[in-house]
């Protein structure tokens, strides 16, 4: 039988095909990390939101994907988008493991679709029960590196560690406006304090 990607042309087809393909991840059953097309199964996706980023660009909106990279994001009260993130497209992703999974009973997609069946019943609270909580939902559902601590903090904090910019762009869009705004700010300064 033959294998499909053997030939030198299908292979450059899928090469030319895929510029945004990050080959490097595989992930579950052989689906990769398809910037392009916002596709990142398995991973935790993040975005900037607007004006709140701006001032703080540690603060971001969070989403889950499933084993296919479809992102499921918690975006507001009773409301879950799947498959075109609230606060626009992912900035930045972290890759996790899904044989890391302690509840063999629950498979990834089926913690995450369970976590969205639940999550769009719920009222979005800022501060408390939010797009991180639906994701800390889902990992704990699923047990995830034998786990059920996961919260809105945690998953926050290993984010700021482990998460990677989808792009040179991606990186802009998160901390452009707040170094905008700082410049502003200093240049503001400077000329009350010296031009004035």
């Amino acid at each position: 039988m033959k294998n499909p990607m053997s030939s030198n042309e299908s292979a450059g087809e899928y090469e030319e095909s895929s510029p945004a393909i990050d080959n490097h991840y595989p992930m579950n059953g052989g689906a990769f990390i398809d910037k392009q097309r916002h596709r990142y199964p398995c991973c935790i996706v993040w975005t900037p939101i607007p004006c709140l980023t701006w001032i703080l660009p540690f603060i971001g909106h969070m989403g889950i994907c499933t084993s296919n990279g479809v992102i499921h994001d918690f975006g507001g009260p009773y409301f879950v988008s799947e498959d075109n993130m609230t606060f626009g497209n992912p900035t930045k992703y972290w890759k996790l493991d899904p044989i890391q999974i302690g509840n063999i009973q629950i498979r990834w997609d089926q913690a995450v679709h369970e976590a969205t069946d639940v999550y769009k019943h719920r009222m979005h609270i800022l501060c408390w029960d939010n797009c991180h909580s639906h994701v800390a939902y889902a990992l704990n559902r699923m047990e995830y590196k034998r786990s059920r601590r996961w919260n809105m903090i945690n998953i926050w904090f290993l984010m700021l560690i482990h998460g990677r910019y989808t792009n040179i762009a991606g990186f802009l869009k998160s901390w452009g406006p707040f170094i905008i705004i700082s410049i502003i700010i200093v240049a503001l300064v400077f000329i009350a304090k010296y031009l004035i």
